[in-house]
């Protein structure tokens, strides 16, 4: 098992976060629900601005452990308000084409200020030596 940022990121307000980023076990990669951060801030704006900072920071982890979007089997997503869904699933196919993951998408109250968060699981055939 390979753990990615297993030291913890950096919240709103520089608080530490204790979990791993995302944690690989025997070709499958379990990614943390990703936010609107940027730095340790949130980045302010609509939920398809939001949407884009948060599908690229699954993306950017994905690739820190040699995966692509390709690999994604499936996505949770958390909308702060269910009338989002239109504009989520703009950015959701820009990003994963013409053959999306499933997918499972529930209206919830979000930690800070967030309108949106993204988690994923990816699978890639484990490399035997």
């Amino acid at each position: 098992m390979k753990r990615y940022g297993a030291e913890g990121g950096v919240g709103q307000g520089k608080q530490h976060m204790p979990f791993s980023r995302a944690v690989e076990a025997d070709g499958w990669l379990f990614v943390s629900g990703q936010v609107p951060m940027r730095d340790g801030e949130l980045v302010a704006g609509t939920v398809t601005e939001q949407s884009h900072v948060v599908i690229g920071n699954v993306l950017q982890i994905l690739a820190e452990a040699g995966y692509g979007p390709e690999h994604v089997v499936r996505c949770g997503v958390w909308l702060d308000d269910a009338r989002d869904f239109y504009a989520f699933n703009g950015v959701f196919k820009h990003y994963f084409g013409e053959n999306p993951p499933a997918r499972a998408c529930v209206e919830s109250r979000m930690v800070v200020d967030c309108k949106v968060e993204v988690d994923c699981v990816a699978y890639k055939r484990p490399q035997r030596d």
